[in-house]
Formats: C-alpha cells, structure tokens, sequence
C-alpha cells in the first residue's frame, strides 16, 4: 500500500507542475507554487526531485499516465494498427493542447546531454509495456509481420514518434503535430503490417 501512495504523491507533483508549466511558464512556476497545487509538502517534492530542473525529464511520465487512460478506451474489436494509430493520434493531440512547444524541447535536449536516467528510453515505462502487448496480440493474430521481432517493431515505433517530436520541434512547431503524423504513420507502419 505504500508504495501505491509514494507512486500517488509523484504522480501529484508531475502532474501539477507540468499544468502549471503549460499555464505559467516554465521560468514562472516556483517550487513552492508546484507544492501548494499538487497538495504534497517540500519535503515530498525533495524526495523525488532535486530541484525544478529534475522535472523535465518526468514529461515522460505525464505522457505514461496518458497511455494508461488511453489503454482503457482499446477494445479487442480495433485492429493492432487502428490502436497504434489511435494512441499515437491521442498522445500528439495531447502534447499539441498541453505541452509548451519550449518545455518539449528542454526535454528532448536533456534527454540528449543527460548522462543519468534517459527516461525516454525506459522500458519499463507504461508507454513500451503497452506497445509490446500491442504488438504481440498483432502477431499472434496475424496482422503484424513476424519476420521482425517484437522490440524490433516497438523500437522502430518510438524512434518514429521521437522523431516527430523533434522534427516539430525544429520546425518551431509551424504544422499540426497531429495531422501530420495521422497522414505519415500509416505509411510508416504499412511496412510491419500484412497485407488485408
């Protein structure tokens, strides 16, 4: 039961600093003002983050807890690639409406110069937990190629979406980050799909 409650006091501190992030700005949101609005104490948020700066790389989390929503709304009657297609239209509506064209780019740099933690290449994140079982129940079923391996497909996958993401970003975000990838990534997957 604890540990449920260490995961929930995390949650409630990404969650509250990556919204006021987005509504007050990176530079703006005090340590002090991410404690009042996730309800936890400075001695909790210490706990998991040194300072504000640690927060950038917790995007991935936010991102996770979007996953597992998203998870939920998955039905056995959608095909592997209507899923990937849906939770990757999803994700990038998401980070469109929400995530500050700025503060994705902190991440995806941090993530480049960090020499710790490179939580975008976590596979125990809920993100690739997901993907695996997408891709196995796409196999099994016979919709996804087995001549390649399953990390195979699920590594090709994010390396598609980290490129997106960054390509948006050095493009100073000047197109729709969903629509685009809704007209490219069928293309993409088509070489991992049988043929209907």
């Amino acid at each position: 039961m604890k540990k449920k409650n260490t995961q929930n006091t995390k949650k409630k501190i990404v969650s509250a600093a990556w919204k006021l992030f987005y509504e007050q700005g990176y530079d703006d949101t005090t340590i002090d003002d991410i404690v009042f609005a996730s309800g936890t104490s400075k001695g909790s948020f210490y706990h998991y983050f040194n300072g504000k700066d640690a927060l950038l790389s917790s995007l991935s989390y936010l991102f996770d807890d979007k996953y597992e929503e998203l998870s939920d709304v998955l039905t056995d009657s959608m095909s592997s690639s209507e899923k990937m297609l849906f939770l990757n239209k999803e994700l990038f509506r998401m980070i469109e409406d929400s995530i500050s064209l700025d503060l994705l780019t902190q991440l995806l740099s941090s993530q480049l110069i960090t020499k710790n933690e490179k939580s975008l290449l976590d596979h125990n994140r809920t993100y690739y937990k997901l993907l695996r079982s997408i891709v196995i129940d796409g196999q099994k079923k016979g919709e996804i190629s087995d001549g390649y391996s399953v990390n195979d497909i699920v590594k090709a996958y994010a390396l598609y979406e980290r490129a997106m993401l960054y390509d948006w970003c050095l493009c100073n975000g000047e197109y729709s980050l969903c629509a685009y990838s809704c007209k490219m990534l069928p293309m993409f997957l088509n070489g991992y799909f049988k043929e209907k």
